[in-house]
């Protein structure tokens, strides 16, 4: 791994979690102008609903059952979101329109091709860059975690170039304004909101795949996990990957920060903390489903237990996948080199088949190379499969990056194309019911056991109670007996008396019962009368229900015949829209033909009005001298988009090499307005290539060196600034002397503006770390510290971005070992410049001499100097108080890892751990 790669394992540098660091400051200050008037809507549950779903269960093979309901068509969803400028571009892009223009309202995005020309495209959902964090969830990955709460598989993914604010978007953790909470925070506080922690079990995995190998950020050890696909379903899955449980919003939160600790990233022109590898958060829900379907559930998991019934409970098992990524991106542009240059490789590789596996989905081709990458092998069932996809987007403003912009949207365009087939995923859990019964088995038992106990000591008392009652009877009895033989003979009579007055009791006492026998049976007829009268009524409303019942089929007769008419109607409509598509592209076409002639037609007239006016004049002009006054009136009448565009056709029908020929012009107001022609058209990228190849940034050389004109001087610095932002143009800069007339120029100048222009110039060519010795030893530096005397705050931004440039470029080269000894900017006396300004109250000043003060102090060889500078007291500052989080880590990292300042440190006695 190169040493610009940034990895906590072990003992290795820590650094906090990754982030799109260029972007971050941009989102925080326009979300904190937007609110969102939409309270937190709480989840409902949807159990009852779904288990209603007419399904099929089937018995598996290993004694479960599993629920697959019939599918549902589900198109991926996406949306766009737009960055605002970042602080390079408002500087670098100031004179230039946005290429992007979104029209949320109506949900399209209008790509500008040139000023008087666009594209319009139409998405899911188009987010502004005022657009809160709690709004992008909402209306793009909300929906996704719904489903897999009610048993979908989900995914959500955000696709882009580098440094468009995917990790912003998708991982922000929010530790300073919970506002800034990314999509992975938001869901994973709805899902645990929403499951219980006594039925549910939720669990998450963490990847990232780098370099074609799928590497767990949980457990960095576990560095090569194996992808295993089901041969019967085809379900992909990584049984090596770590599982952790969660059960609450802490612990995820800590997990989170533990993975992106792990993740690779890398400082590079577009990022100074760029994602090397994509994320990939894997959350495993199974949920408990209440109700069910009893006439299943009694055929395939009822047991019957002491004269009742248990049911098997059923479970859903959905996955949401949740993926960050890595950004697209170009070489030429990135810098990307040595194992930076293979991970830029990687990335390109696996998004190309991503986009491979895309373009055959939404053509419905019979092949789909899903095996060409192990990420669209991780995505399979996000694309085409069972998962309910949402696809975010996100582009930059910048014109400069117009084609990367262009492959972004149209990535979404195709994904709009692809159709997945949702299905629940829902099975008894036997082991569940296992475990219930025996518990319920084991209570029974003891119950049984206590019940028994309860029995023989109640049999044990009334065999008691009766012995002794039996022994008193027979005692009762014995002296009952003997007084009746003492008296027998006395009482005879009155005992015959008395036996029949108790025959006589007894026979009244028989008729008595016999007239109360016959109540029960009056009784028994007037239960008998109430059934009738009951069955009755039950037989009436089951005729009711038929009636209701026959009305229902009837009204369902109907919506489906109203549903096959208004299907057939859809398909007419739909046929005549594509008349429509081809009748349009037809009259386009024939737009264009015209457009063409009529383009001839008015130069052909041009050509016959010069050769009429020299007939009539005698004599027969130059060609220079009929194009002075085109530009004369092009710069005088035109303005804004409007003289953009006149240049443009201006170009088109002169051509470049007669308008570089005016800036050789006697008439000085001809060269001032030749040279801002250029300077306009210097501003395109696509016409970069063409000025230098046709001589015009030697003859913008030139200029600087013959010319005395304060504004000739400024719009051409302006557009050698534009030409130098290329790497070839930088050194074709240096080889024809352009460091010294630059230097010369700023030292003779006093307008801020001129002096603005030339410091871009200089700041461009220092971002050169091959050109550094040269642009030194012809006075780059010292001119660029010369230009302090303006104190115009736009001069010295453009200064404080030159030597952040030429500082960054010195600690590439001293990790890389092809340079030693202290740095340059130090030996040509920047460093008190820079200490005295670090603090400065204007935020691009400020920024730039932070982030150069970092990296001077990257440098072992440094540290002395810094030290004796009071550039230490500034780094504890940055490494505390700095609002980027780039900056303050790359500073608080120095500090740690330097041996000279740690020193210092602890001479001073400052605890800095």
């Amino acid at each position: 791994m190169s040493s610009n790669n940034s990895h906590r394992n072990g003992g290795s540098i820590s650094r906090p979690m990754k982030t799109d660091n260029n972007n971050n400051n941009y989102y925080n200050s326009n979300n904190s102008k937007s609110s969102s008037s939409s309270s937190t809507s709480s989840f409902k549950s949807k159990a009852q609903q779904s288990t209603s779903v007419t399904s099929t269960l089937r018995r598996s093979s290993t004694g479960g059952s599993s629920r697959d309901d019939s599918a549902v068509s589900g198109r991926v969803r996406v949306a766009v979101r737009l960055r605002p400028r970042n602080e390079e571009e408002m500087l670098a892009d100031a004179d230039f329109a946005d290429c992007v223009e979104l029209q949320p309202e109506l949900k399209r995005l209008k790509l500008r091709k040139n000023n008087w020309d666009s594209d319009t495209y139409e998405f899911d959902e188009v987010l502004t860059e005022f657009a809160s964090q709690k709004r992008v969830y909402e209306v793009v990955a909300k929906p996704v975690v719904e489903s897999v709460l009610d048993g979908y598989n989900g995914t959500f993914m955000a696709y882009g170039q580098t440094g468009t604010g995917k990790t912003y978007t998708v991982g922000r953790l929010g530790e300073e304004d919970t506002a800034n909470r990314g999509i992975m925070l938001r869901a994973m506080e709805d899902i645990i909101a929403e499951v219980s922690p006594e039925n549910d079990l939720v669990s998450v995995s963490y990847l990232q795949l780098y370099m074609e190998t799928i590497q767990d950020l949980l457990n960095p050890t576990n560095d090569n996990i194996s992808i295993v696909e089901d041969p019967k379903t085809g379900d992909v899955s990584l049984p090596g990957a770590t599982v952790v449980e969660i059960r609450d919003h802490k612990s995820f939160v800590e997990l989170l920060q533990l993975g992106e600790a792990h993740r690779f990233a890398a400082n590079t022109k577009l990022n100074t903390e760029s994602s090397r590898s994509h994320a990939i958060l894997m959350v495993n829900i199974k949920r408990s489903v209440k109700g069910g379907n009893s006439a299943l559930s009694s055929e395939n998991g009822n047991i019957t237990l002491t004269g009742k019934t248990s049911k098997a409970p059923i479970v859903r098992k959905s996955k949401l996948v949740i993926v960050d990524l890595a950004g697209s991106e170009r070489i030429d542009k990135s810098g990307s080199e040595g194992h930076t240059l293979e991970e830029a490789k990687s990335i390109n590789l696996s998004l190309s088949a991503l986009g491979k596996c895309i373009n055959a989905l939404a053509e419905n081709s019979s092949h789909v190379p899903v095996r060409d990458s192990k990420l669209t092998r991780l995505l399979k069932d996000s694309f085409g499969g069972t998962a309910r996809t949402s696809l975010i987007i996100t582009v930059g403003p910048s014109p400069r990056h117009r084609g990367e912009t262009s492959s972004t949207i149209m990535f979404g365009q195709r994904a709009m194309k692809v159709e997945n087939m949702l299905k629940i995923k829902e099975e008894f859990d036997y082991k569940s019911l296992s475990r219930r019964l025996d518990i319920q088995l084991d209570k029974l038992m003891a119950e049984h056991e206590r019940q028994q106990k309860v029995f023989q000591d109640e049999i044990e008392r009334v065999t008691s109670e009766a012995q002794k009652r039996v022994g008193e009877v027979q005692r009762n009895y014995a002296d009952a007996l003997e007084k009746e033989k003492l008296k027998y003979q006395k009482d005879y009579m009155e005992s015959v008396k008395k036996l029949e007055e108790q025959r006589a009791t007894k026979q009244e006492k028989h008729g008595h019962q016999k007239l109360n026998s016959e109540s029960p049976i009056v009784s028994a007829s007037g239960e008998v009368a109430e059934m009738r009268k009951r069955l009755q009524n039950e037989t009436l409303l089951r005729k009711a229900a038929e009636v209701e019942i026959d009305n229902l089929k009837n009204q369902l007769i109907h919506r489906k015949n109203a549903e096959a008419a208004g299907n057939a109607e859809l398909l007419k409509l739909r046929k005549m829209l594509k008349d429509e598509i081809s009748q349009k592209a037809k009259l386009e076409e024939e737009i264009a033909v015209l457009q063409s002639q009529l383009l001839q037609i008015s130069f052909e007239a041009d050509e016959t009005r010069r050769n009429l006016d020299r007939g009539l004049n005698g004599k027969v002009p130059s060609s220079l001298d009929s194009l002075i006054p085109q530009v004369k009136h092009l710069q005088c009448t035109d303005s804004g988009d409007g003289e953009k565009a006149s240049m443009a056709k201006l170009f088109e029908q002169v051509g470049l090499h007669r308008i570089l020929s005016l800036l050789e012009a006697e008439d000085a107001d001809v060269r001032i307005h030749a040279v801002k022609v250029v300077a306009n058209l210097a501003a395109e990228e696509l016409n970069q290539e063409k000025i230098v190849e046709a001589g015009g940034l030697t003859s913008l050389l030139t200029l600087l060196r013959s010319s005395n004109d304060e504004t000739i001087h400024r719009v051409a610095a302006g557009a050698i600034a534009n030409l130098a932002m290329n790497e070839t143009n930088q050194e074709l800069i240096m080889s024809q002397g352009g460091i010294s007339l630059l230097s010369l120029t700023a030292a003779n100048a006093e307008d801020p503006q001129t002096l603005r222009m030339v410091a871009g110039a200089i700041a461009n060519l220092c971002g050169n770390e091959k050109l550094q010795t040269k642009l030194r030893a012809q006075g780059g530096i010292k001119a660029l510290l010369g230009m302090i005397r303006c104190r115009h705050p736009d001069v010295l931004a453009q200064v404080a971005r030159g030597i952040a440039n030429f500082a960054k470029c010195e600690s590439r080269a001293s990790t890389q070992g092809t340079k030693g000894g202290r740095s340059l900017l130090i030996e040509d006396g920047a460093l008190t410049w820079m200490v005295q300004n670090a603090n400065n109250e204007a935020s691009p000043i400020r920024r730039h001499i932070e982030l150069a003060l970092c990296h001077l102090a990257q440098h072992e060889a440094n540290a002395k100097e810094m030290i004796s500078g009071g550039a230490l007291w500034e780094l504890v500052r940055i490494s505390r108080d700095c609002s980027r989080d780039d900056i303050r880590t790359l500073a608080h990292r120095t500090l740690k890892f330097s041996p000279s300042f740690q020193a210092e440190l602890k001479r001073l006695r400052i605890d800095y751990g």
